[in-house]
């Protein structure tokens, strides 16, 4: 194990693991497990390659101040780079988002700007842009940012490139957020396997690409997937191959086993996990987890007898 310069050398060459249960009979499925990135998420990737490729512009100052709209996992991966880079991160989010990103933003040392509910994303970007404007902040602009697509192309697709050197892969599955993951990653693995099927997952209760008009360039189908689904999901992961994933890789992977289903026997999967469910403890995934006791045979009556005081 080599010696590392700084938390940043650690983000990317993520394990790619074999799926052995849930799998359907006949078709092999890997899982990219974005999680063990150093913050958490897929999103340490484009925070690092943001804020280089802004330090290698001149655009930002020793002491700068980042801005960012942001759901959370980019937030906490942009905290994670300021922190180490010397600058002040500021992230703005919906007072919805859940109680970890909120506490581990502020961990970072990020301040934390919160947005009604009712407030749409476009929104919090217009609030990140003028904040900005106002006190000469840089704003990352994600979904915009030519470093998000290229960080991935240069950075995720060379993984997977290097770890299926040689093996059959016939699909790519992810989900699609600011787009960066999907159009990064596929462009550079269609480029050395223009038949590889690339999927997105999208949800079923907010279709955005499925409802317009979208024609078959860097993806080839899209598939939706409701929130039971993808709550399903993830404690089948959890229970039958022991990976722990959020919601979102939840209904990513319910999307390439809706596909798998119907796929050719010897079909290959690759499905990106973006991050883990840890960072949703407070939020519907974990609703029905108790934190009580459980009713195993023998406690109770265990207890009972060995640690229940008895009267005099």
């Amino acid at each position: 194990m080599p010696l590392y310069n700084n938390v940043l050398e650690l983000v990317g060459n993520t394990p790619i693991v074999k799926i052995n249960k849930l799998n359907p009979e006949g078709v092999e499925m890997y899982v990219k497990i974005e999680s063990s990135n150093p913050a958490g998420s897929v999103k340490d990737r484009i925070a690092v390659g943001m804020v280089l490729d802004a330090e290698t512009r001149g655009l930002l100052k020793p002491g700068a101040t980042l801005i960012e709209s942001t759901a959370g996992n980019t937030g906490i991966a942009l905290a994670m780079v300021a922190a180490q880079r010397g600058y002040k991160f500021i992230a703005v989010l919906s007072e919805s988002a859940s109680l970890e990103r909120i506490k581990i933003l502020k961990f970072l040392g990020a301040k934390v700007l919160l947005t009604p509910k009712t407030m749409p994303a476009t929104g919090r970007n217009k609030m990140a842009e003028d904040v900005a404007a106002q006190n000469g902040w840089f704003v990352c602009r994600q979904a915009d940012n030519p470093a998000n697509p290229r960080t991935h192309f240069n950075t995720t697709a060379v993984e997977i490139q290097r770890d299926f050197e040689g093996k059959q892969l016939d699909y790519f599955v992810s989900g699609y957020g600011t787009g960066g993951t999907i159009s990064g990653t596929a462009n550079a693995l269609k480029q050395e396997r223009p038949n590889l099927h690339v999927v997105i997952c999208e949800p079923a209760k907010a279709p955005i690409l499925s409802t317009g008009k979208w024609e078959h360039h860097v993806f080839d189908q899209i598939v939706g997937v409701s929130d039971e689904e993808a709550h399903e999901t993830c404690l089948a992961l959890a229970r039958s191959e022991g990976i722990m994933v959020g919601i979102s890789a939840g209904a990513t992977f319910a999307s390439a086993l809706k596909v798998a289903k119907t796929a050719p026997k010897g079909s290959c999967f690759l499905v990106m996990l973006p991050d883990s469910a840890e960072r949703y403890m407070s939020t519907a995934l974990f609703g029905n987890i108790s934190a009580e006791t459980d009713d195993v045979e023998g406690y109770h009556e265990w207890m009972q007898a060995n640690y229940v005081p008895k009267e005099a």
